[in-house]
């Protein structure tokens, strides 16, 4: 019983300096967070109290970046730099200044179309705008080279008022495109990429040229022309149809021949059914509301990009299906560029020089066919025409102004 009583003992002691061994952990524990936190407001309080010397020590140890790491490309994507290839020669701009943000003053930047899009899809939730905004015409210029009538147009936008319209140009990379700096197509050409007839890059192109010319929030209409596209009224009065114009200019019928609904996929179903493929000419104006839908647009885009291959032609059903589809009421289901398909066969006659004369810009302006403008029948259907050959230049030019207005 002695010996029971004795280890009991021994227990119980050896309990109670296992306790204070454990409290002192404790205490030691917390002393070592109180000086700690003294420790950490001291050093806080030191650096708070010199920050410029700690800068200026900084920017002595670390010195700044090249344009050509890394981390200086990254700034010139993201922070809206004048780029152009060489980045040694960017200029940051102020992309704070309203000034820059709703208008920028070149089409030149380092954004991904992803990117591109993105910002362009930005709509302002308050109604009424900080400046006064006059409404802009886009004119969006897709070509695969060189402008043959560009002295055509420089006459078509001389005297005009510029806070009144705005110019891109999409052209393939690498084709030198040189306009003097008195031009008002000087440094309008946007950061493209390779173009290929029939396929899906000529939907990439016409939306990239849609999201250049949304980051204008002036910008209210937008019209896509060609290389061989040429104004046949002058600036005030297509600005006046334009801009006076309830509705957009995108063609877009059904088709039941094998080429129209012969080119749709049942892959593309159920988001897109037979019933609602349509056909129509690339050569669209749409207004604002409906091209920020269109840069928006992900999931009926990648059907046509996945299912829409060579012999179904992207660009002649993506936007007539999407728009008629989902924003048909804003549409007029027509197009404002004459083409002459009258000889038949894929592709629309082409006007030489020898087929330039007053009779063929009368013809088209006055062909025999009327069309919805808002809620009344009008004979001006056609703003443009197209396909005219390179060679047609000086005869085009010799027309009189007294005929075309400019």
């Amino acid at each position: 019983m002695r010996v029971k009583v004795e280890k009991d003992e021994l227990m119980l002691k050896d309990s109670s300096i296992g306790l204070i061994k454990l409290l002192m952990v404790l205490i030691l524990f917390v002393i070592g967070i109180i000086i700690g936190l003294v420790s950490s407001s001291h050093i806080d309080r030191y650096f708070n109290s010199q920050p410029n010397n700690f800068y200026m020590n900084y920017v002595t140890v670390a010195p700044a970046p090249s344009y050509t790491t890394a981390i200086e490309k990254t700034k010139v994507r993201d922070n809206g730099y004048n780029c152009s290839t060489d980045l040694s020669n960017c200029k940051q701009q102020d992309c704070l200044s309203m000034e820059g943000f709703r208008m920028p003053k070149n089409v030149t930047h380092g954004m991904r179309d992803k990117e591109l899009f993105w910002r362009a899809s930005l709509v302002p939730d308050k109604r009424e705008y900080p400046f006064e905004r006059v409404p802009k015409v886009a004119f969006m210029f897709l070509t695969r080279g060189p402008l043959p009538f560009l002295m055509f147009w420089e006459r078509f936008f001389r005297g005009q008022d510029g806070n009144k319209y705005s110019i891109y140009v999409h052209s393939n990379p690498g084709v030198p495109l040189s306009f003097p700096n008195s031009s008002v197509f000087y440094q309008r050409q946007i950061p493209s990429q390779d173009v290929r007839w029939g396929t899906v890059t000529l939907v990439d192109a016409e939306r990239r040229l849609l999201g250049n010319a949304l980051l204008d929030f002036s910008n209210e209409r937008f019209v896509l022309l060609s290389e061989s596209c040429i104004p046949i009224y002058n600036f005030p009065t297509i600005y006046k149809y334009l801009i006076g114009s309830t509705y957009s200019f995108l063609d877009s019928y059904d088709d039941p021949t094998r080429y129209g609904r012969g080119r749709y996929s049942l892959r593309m179903k159920p988001d897109i059914k037979l019933r609602d493929w349509r056909k129509g000419s690339q050569w669209f104006e749409i207004q604002r509301t409906l091209a920020i839908k269109i840069v928006s647009d992900t999931r009926y885009y990648n059907l046509f990009k996945w299912y829409c291959l060579p012999s179904c032609y992207p660009d002649e059903h993506y936007l007539p299906t999407f728009v008629n589809m989902f924003h048909g009421a804003l549409n007029s289901n027509r197009t404002i560029t004459y083409v002459d398909w009258s000889l038949g066969g894929p592709h629309p006659a082409s006007f030489q020089a020898e087929n330039i004369t007053e009779n063929l810009i009368q013809h088209i302006r006055n062909n025999g066919t009327t069309c919805s403008y808002n809620i009344e029948k009008t004979s001006i259907c056609f703003l443009f025409a197209r396909k005219f050959n390179p060679n047609a230049l000086g005869s085009l030019l010799r027309l009189p102004s007294t005929l075309l207005g400019f």
